[in-house]
């Protein structure tokens, strides 16, 4: 099943983000089977504000555990996460 996580970084938390950038995409890098589709939002500046992942997991509580274990969770960068089952319905396959 697909779920999409919709992280949201607290307000003036780019350093932050930068320092645990390295391990973030280590993670992703290791979990790239269920890590299907991900990257970050930009504010005006073009500057990141938060992530967007498609996440193929078994379930709800996976997709939180995987979630709950990337470094940027870890860190405390997130202010707000929303993960949802989702469906794709356009675009290339995943």
């Amino acid at each position: 099943m697909l779920f999409a996580a919709i992280c949201i970084d607290k307000p003036g938390q780019i350093d932050l983000r930068l320092a645990t950038r390295a391990a973030h995409l280590a993670f992703l890098e290791a979990h790239k089977a269920q890590v299907k589709l991900g990257g970050p939002f930009l504010d005006e500046a073009e500057k990141p504000v938060g992530s967007l992942l498609i996440l193929e997991c078994p379930d709800l509580a996976a997709a939180q555990a995987l979630l709950n274990d990337d470094p940027y969770a870890k860190a405390g960068l997130f202010a707000k996460v929303q993960l949802r089952p989702w469906r794709q319905v356009i675009g290339a396959a995943l």
